[in-house]
């Protein structure tokens, strides 16, 4: 079975009790390589993979992969940002690598339900999440899933919030789901709410994006401190995929300065090699209703998000 460097860490990281050392002790692989790997300080070769996998699977490999899809939140508090595009396209070119894959919109704006053609959803993710019901899933496309929302999840915050540990509500709701999807993204909306809370509860990764702009770097403190918090508090398997930098324009010297101070001020986390440039395209797709790999797929949107998705899933 062929793994990749992004399993071997999602599993390390979520595994309690495993002690890297004798991991690689058993693989017979240099001492100190675990740690930098699930650090992100470096990536594991194809010899080292292969050494791995037959040790990971006497720790519960298949296990943990037949019934865990990998669950990451899309996230920054400020709004425009590039959430929505992000978890709608990057869904898509997942897809098209071969992956099955849900987006869940947690956003009451609906931006994602309505960019996939969904409007006004009859069954939407308020009901899992107050109601109790199973969290409905409308198809889109072969192996490419929606979880929608509109207003009426703005109209019921107040519920949810009187509710007795309200957070966990989509953590309990998308386990029965776990085992049907290789990836589930979660777009979030652009506050520190309650919805947000209880998308870094239920993932296991989350992705920031990031604007360059100095007003975007300035915000982006309290962001991680609220990662954090949830990570001490609530999710001990929730870590940082990466910080995705998006709507770069490389002919301004001011997101290229920007760029740099991002790389310097945010340096012990990953900042994907993968940007994603400023592309009329993909907001025109969005208003299409459909993703950047159906509406121009020679666009740079839709190269940038393929390579995103390259990145993530080696």
């Amino acid at each position: 079975m062929p793994v990749t460097n992004t399993q071997v860490v999602n599993f390390l990281r979520n595994k309690e009790g495993l002690t890297l050392s004798k991991v690689e002790k058993e693989a017979g692989i240099p001492r100190g390589m675990l740690s930098k790997a699930v650090s992100g300080e470096r990536e594991l070769n194809q010899d080292h993979l292969a050494k791995l996998y037959p040790v990971l699977v006497g720790y519960g490999w298949k296990e943990f992969y037949k019934t865990k899809a990998k669950v990451i939140a899309v996230v920054n508090h400020k709004g425009g940002v590039g959430k929505t595009t992000t978890t709608l396209n990057l869904g898509r070119a997942l897809v098209l690598l071969g992956h099955k894959v849900l987006v869940i919109d947690m956003d009451s704006q609906g931006n994602l339900s309505q960019a996939l053609g969904v409007d006004n959803p009859q069954k939407q993710v308020m009901h899992a999440l107050i109601d109790d019901e199973p969290l409905p899933v409308y198809p889109i496309a072969e192996n490419f899933d929606l979880s929608p929302s509109d207003l009426t999840l703005a109209s019921r915050e107040i519920e949810m919030i009187r509710m007795v540990l309200s957070e966990l509500q989509l953590q309990r709701a998308l386990e029965p789901k776990l085992s049907d999807y290789d990836y589930i993204l979660i777009d979030c909306p652009p506050a520190l709410n309650v919805f947000t809370t209880s998308a870094l509860i239920a993932a296991n990764a989350c992705m920031i994006t990031l604007q360059p702009e100095i007003s975007a770097l300035k915000g982006v403190s309290g962001l991680f401190e609220h990662i954090f918090q949830i990570q001490r508090r609530l999710n001990s398997g929730l870590y940082i995929e990466g910080v995705l930098i998006t709507m770069v324009d490389h002919r301004f010297n001011i997101h290229r300065d920007i760029i740099d101070q991002v790389r310097n001020q945010l340096s012990a986390f990953r900042i994907f090699d993968t940007q994603i440039r400023l592309n009329v395209a993909l907001k025109e797709s969005q208003i299409s209703q459909i993703d950047i790999f159906q509406y121009e797929p020679t666009s740079n949107g839709a190269k940038d998000y393929m390579n995103l998705a390259k990145e993530i899933t080696r």
